[in-house]
This record gives structure tokens, C-alpha cells and sequence, in this order.
């Protein structure tokens, strides 16, 4: 199990579009992923459950991830949302 926190500081927090594209990244591993945020866990493989952990933005969140590509699943998911920090 790999477990990563961070300060999401996109600007308008995980709304739709970022998490869409946060849904389909984690997708592409065999890991079970989780994001946890205030005690609340959610499948960082359904676009319904990210949706439901509101905008969060200024929140910690914890990427957790278990299973065979573990560490690639974590990487790839933090990496994509300090990109994306950037971006906005």
C-alpha cells in the first residue's frame, strides 16, 4: 500500500473537468485507489464519487493505492495535480 498527501490548490478545486480527467488517469491502473478527504474515502476510479467530495479545493487529500502498480497509480495521480495547479 502507498499512501500520498497534498494541499489540492487548484483554483477552482476538483470541479468536473479536473476530475474527470483524475477518474480516467486512475482508471488506467489495476490498483484499488482511494481519496481520502476529511475522514471521507472515496473510489478514485468513479466520476460519482469524486464529484462527491465537493470542490475541496485548500483541502489535504490522500491519494492511497493498493495492488501490483501501486506506486505508478500514486505518482501519476500527484503528478497530474501539481500539473494542473500549474495550468489554472
Amino acid at each position: 500500500m502507498v499512501k500520498e498527501s497534498l494541499k489540492l490548490e487548484l483554483q477552482n478545486g476538483l470541479e468536473a473537468r479536473p476530475a474527470a480527467l483524475f477518474v480516467q488517469i486512475a482508471s488506467k491502473f489495476e490498483s484499488h485507489i482511494s481519496v481520502i478527504v476529511n475522514e471521507k474515502q472515496v473510489n478514485a476510479k468513479s466520476i460519482m464519487g469524486m464529484m462527491s467530495l465537493g470542490s475541496i479545493k485548500g483541502q489535504v487529500i490522500e491519494i492511497v493505492a493498493d495492488g501490483q502498480d501501486e506506486t505508478e497509480a500514486v505518482d501519476a495521480l500527484v503528478q497530474f495535480l501539481k500539473t494542473q495547479e500549474v495550468s489554472e
